[in-house]
């Protein structure tokens, strides 16, 4: 289960995009729609179209379901807004404040699941449809002023469509990974046709190659959508200050970057919660690459440096 704990916004989203995509070739496959794309010819215009559609529609399909898989995977229990609970309301009209002073054209959805982990998270495919959860942990652990930092920080990304946006951005990675996975496959199968290498295998074959080639660019297409993560978390904590406080904001990363020092005097494994925000994080080589949200330091760097205007 690790590995739903790191990063879950865009980790989640990414793990769907791909069911999504590998389901959708699966079944373009039992309807011979490979066979019908060959370009022996040189021709590619159909191609890029068809990888076009695909690899779009399994991103913006992901971001439709990606509200009720959060709910699924995590457990997430919606709190009522009419919740006599004192801790519920507070959360509830918490967000709802925190979501009218930035400007939401709909309440989100607000959430509890069950985890020590200190987290939260916002998700949902627009603003009217959209999901601010919060685990057990992180209500039992922070500050009132420091989860009201941490909430500020989730609605920014609602207010600001970075669920939208990356979409988008998976959806163009989506289209060059199929499109030149099978460029490949189709310029090497040719080749060994060429070269007089025929048989059965030949079909299932480019097939592999092309799944390979795929997942390599799905990789390094995965650069560009961490370097965008990490962009927006920065966003998001500016948000987070405007709305919640400058204060609470930088209250709340630095009580994360103290609890992240305590778990590290002790021996064992990092702390999950503290691998679901990402504070543990390289600050520095080719791990720092993949990293979908900045280390804590440099966050607390960047709010705590003087406005100028």
């Amino acid at each position: 289960m690790k590995f739903f704990q790191i990063a879950k916004r865009t980790v989640l989203f990414l793990v769907v995009n791909f069911l999504v995509m590998f389901t959708l070739v699966i079944i373009l496959q039992l309807f011979g729609v490979q066979q019908r794309l060959r370009m022996d010819n040189g021709n590619y215009d159909t191609l890029l179209i068809f990888c076009c559609v695909l690899g779009m529609g399994g991103a913006f399909i992901s971001l439709l379901l990606s509200r009720f898989m959060a709910k699924l995977l995590q457990g997430v229990q919606v709190v009522n807004p009419s919740s006599t609970d004192r801790e519920e309301q507070w959360l509830v009209q918490t967000i709802y404040h925190l979501a009218r002073s930035a400007g939401l054209s709909a309440m989100p959805e607000v959430g509890i699941y069950p985890s020590p982990e200190i987290n939260a998270f916002a998700t949902g495919p627009s603003e009217s449809q959209a999901l601010v959860a919060v685990s057990s942990g992180l209500l039992r652990t922070m500050r009132p002023e420091e989860i009201e930092g941490v909430l500020g920080h989730e609605i920014t990304h609602i207010a600001n469509g970075d669920m939208v946006t990356l979409t988008l951005i998976q959806g163009v990675v989506n289209t060059i990974a199929m499109f030149l996975g099978w460029v490949l496959a189709l310029m090497l199968s040719q080749n060994s046709r060429n070269d007089g290498r025929r048989g059965g295998g030949s079909w299932f074959m480019q097939y592999m190659m092309q799944q390979l080639f795929q997942s390599v660019f799905m990789v390094l297409g995965f650069l560009v959508v961490a370097k965008f993560s990490r962009w927006r978390e920065f966003r998001a904590d500016a948000g987070g200050a405007r709305l919640a406080g400058r204060d609470h904001m930088l209250s709340a990363l630095r009580r994360l970057k103290v609890i992240h020092e305590e778990g590290a005097d002790h021996a064992g494994p990092p702390n999950p919660s503290l691998q679901a925000l990402q504070i543990s994080g390289k600050s520095g080589g080719f791990l720092a690459l993949l990293a979908t949200h900045p280390p804590i330091e440099d966050r607390i760097a960047r709010l705590e440096r003087p406005v100028i205007g």
